[in-house]
């Protein structure tokens, strides 16, 4: 691959926060005893693109997006979104804000029906007063409703979660994650165990999501779907951001460079 151009304009990604950020993270901390897991953090995400984070094992990828969505909270620093500074308590905290996550795991419940897992913790019901039942048609109703607009490849909301292929189980847990007016829509590795097929399946729902104006944050490994699906990249590295580059302006060759330290990135990195 040829080497990216080292432009002024790139270069001002790690620096500037553009006024249509969604999401800012500034001067982010965190330590688990003796570990420090991140190391004064600065990021930013745009509405209605796909920013991926990258880095090794152990980089802090993991515990950045913990932290942006509510399971852990900062040592110090800043995290501001939709436009004011927010401390998160819990993920259902990010989640009322309009954060969702999709976990690598799915977080799924196999025994459950497709529509039952799209509604899970978010039951409508109805009734008076203190006598409410669940409303299941409604919830059904709804369910196929959200499942056909995003085009997912699911035989039928009322099968259960553990006859569905692994790529049905991504597009139930990402359609969780998008039928409620999200935001932004976290991402973890969201077609590690997939297969090529059920990938690109997975690949343009991302793309349909951005289309509809989502923000997508998504972490992973595989650096073609990063290169063919973000808009911007950011690099980590032992627990910090050190590079921020527009994705059209970039390549291959030096975000990997940037991961190892083989190529310094646009932070200092000193303690």
């Amino acid at each position: 691959m040829t080497q990216a151009p080292d432009t002024t304009a790139r270069r001002a990604l790690a620096d500037d926060v553009p006024a249509d950020a969604l999401l800012t993270v500034t001067g982010a901390t965190l330590s688990f005893g003796q570990v420090r897991a991140l190391k004064g953090v600065a990021m930013h995400a745009r509405r209605g693109e796909v920013t991926a984070i990258v880095g090794d094992n152990g980089a802090g990828k993991s515990t950045l997006i913990r932290c942006i969505s509510g399971v852990h909270r900062p040592d110090s620093g800043e995290i501001t979104f939709d436009g004011r500074p927010v401390s998160f308590r819990s993920p259902e905290d990010a989640r009322e804000a309009g954060i969702e996550t999709v976990h690598q795991n799915l977080a799924l419940v196999e025994d459950l029906t497709v529509w039952q897992n799209l509604f899970l913790n978010r039951e409508l019901t109805r009734g008076f007063g203190p006598f409410q039942v669940l409303d299941r048609k409604a919830m059904r109703k709804e369910a196929s409703s959200m499942v056909a607009s995003l085009a997912v490849n699911v035989p039928a909301v009322t099968s259960r979660v553990r006859r569905l292929s692994g790529g049905q189980r991504q597009a139930v847990s990402i359609c969780r994650a998008a039928g409620f007016t999200s935001k932004l829509i976290i991402m973890d590795e969201p077609t590690a165990a997939l297969g090529v097929q059920e990938t690109a399946r997975v690949e343009q729902l991302i793309e349909r999501l951005r289309d509809e104006g989502h923000a997508i944050l998504l972490i992973s490994h595989n650096f073609a779907q990063v290169l063919k699906l973000s808009d911007a990249v950011w690099v980590m590295r032992a627990g910090r951001c050190v590079a921020g580059r527009r994705t059209a302006e970039t390549n291959g060759d030096e975000i990997v460079a940037l991961i190892t330290g083989a190529r310094a990135g646009d932070t200092t990195e000193n303690d």
